[in-house]
């Protein structure tokens, strides 16, 4: 039995708080500065073969959904849960104690006066609520206290933090992200959530230097009708960076822009193929599998200089360069830039690249626990307001026999600076008393 009061006295412990801490610290910073959601071949590459074999072994290629740190949230849940629960009965006890005069407050105040004769300007000067007038042991008192709630911020604080963490937690095991892009003009799946998400207008907004200021997409987000008379279940937001917008329970976040074209192939001077391509993507050609052409980048105001790579001299569209490269079975078998109106004859087939315009990528998240972590963080600001502004303070004013009056003060906190407030408000009263003499 003293073995199992041990282990939940340590369990319960700031001791081991601050251990979990910082263990869960690390493990944050281990998946922050290492690359989530990779192969072990990646890894070996980036890193080394026998660090690779740690970094799977461990998870940390999915630190934030691996065993070990799922049961490192969960002790240090338990631990906050723990602190709270036990803390709670000696605070509300504390709580109610602190709404009644203290029955020798000679012995406890952390300042005192003697002989006032008007005490109730001290509750004043102090900020003091009005006084409550009360008999105790046949001596009159008044007595008047503020700010319990700082009792609660220690307690308030640990209840927030173990919101934000069952929140991050949460979140983390059960969310999901998506990401599209495309055009004007497209309707794109997203993921398996059974919604589409159709891009109606992008616009990407420049400053005079020429350097962005601006992405803002005009999306529409639908599920397809169920059955031929159903009407289409559709929400709308236009969205732009720092500012993403929610529908069907998902955070739809502007991300990144990139260029894209219409790659056009013929076959013996008939068109066989047209499609709208982003710069990095690839498109084979549709008779004929084993060719493939590559959009590799695209040159808005393209300048050629001997000896150097492709650049643009501008971002506006004063003479588009169209940067690709053709493979076939898998070996390139050539590389340059068309300008505007030029083409690329492989064999039988002729490519042509046109209407350049922007894409818009847009990241897609789910998360089912964002309110949780959202009042946790709002909790434990509240906790920390009330443990630092909020410093209890009590005033007792007690009658004495020659019908002057001792006044005590009580603070939490108490120390130099609350006698020296006390202090200055008991000589005030006594000058402000001398003048009216």
């Amino acid at each position: 039995m003293d073995a199992l009061k041990k282990i939940f006295k340590f369990l319960s412990s700031m001791t081991f708080a601050i251990i979990l801490l910082v263990v869960l610290a690390a493990a944050c910073a281990a998946g922050s500065f290492i690359t989530q959601g990779q192969t072990y071949e990646w890894y070996a590459e980036a890193y080394s073969e026998s660090a690779a074999a740690w970094i799977m072994a461990l998870r940390l290629n999915d630190a934030f959904h691996s065993v070990w740190f799922v049961v490192i949230a969960l002790f240090l849940c338990g631990n906050l849960l723990l602190c709270n629960v036990i803390r709670l009965k000696s605070l509300i006890q504390k709580s109610r104690q602190a709404g009644e005069p203290k029955k020798e407050p000679e012995q406890t105040a952390d300042a005192m006066a003697h002989q006032i004769s008007d005490p109730v300007q001290v509750f004043e000067r102090l900020r003091m609520p009005k006084p409550k007038s009360l008999e105790q042991d046949g001596k009159q008192i008044l007595f008047s206290v503020k700010n319990r709630a700082g009792i609660w911020g220690a307690w308030v604080c640990h209840l927030g933090i173990l919101l934000l963490i069952l929140g991050f937690g949460l979140g983390q095991m059960t969310k999901a992200e998506y990401t599209v892009y495309g055009v004007p003009g497209q309707t794109l799946l997203i993921g398996e959530t059974g919604l589409f998400l159709q891009i109606d207008d992008f616009q990407v907004n420049l400053r005079e230097d020429d350097t962005v200021e601006q992405y803002t997409a005009d999306i529409t987000v639908f599920r397809a009708p169920q059955g031929s008379t159903a009407e289409p279940d559709s929400e709308h937001a236009v969205i732009s960076v720092n500012h993403p917008g929610r529908m069907f329970g998902m955070t739809f976040y502007q991300n990144a822009t990139g260029w894209a074209a219409r790659v056009t192939v013929e076959k013996s001077g008939s068109p066989i193929q047209s499609e709208i391509v982003c710069a990095g993507e690839y498109l084979p050609v549709v008779d004929l599998n084993d060719l493939v052409i590559v959009f590799n980048a695209f040159y808005p105001d393209y300048v050629s200089v001997p000896g150097s790579m492709p650049m643009s001299a501008s971002s506006k569209l004063n003479n588009p360069g169209y940067l690709y490269s053709v493979y076939y079975k898998g070996n390139i078998i050539g590389m340059n830039v068309l300008l505007e109106g030029e083409q690329v004859t492989i064999d039988d087939y002729t490519v042509t690249f046109t209407e350049p315009q922007n894409y818009t990528l847009i990241q897609i998240k789910k998360d089912s626990f964002t309110w949780l972590a959202f009042m946790g963080g709002i909790t434990t600001m509240i906790g920390l307001f009330f443990a630092f502004y909020l410093q209890l303070q009590a005033v007792c004013a007690v009658r004495d026999e020659d019908e002057t009056w001792t006044v005590y003060g009580f603070c939490n906190k108490g120390g130099k600076l609350y006698e020296d407030l006390f202090s200055r408000a008991v000589q005030n009263t006594e000058k402000e008393a001398g003048r009216k003499e």
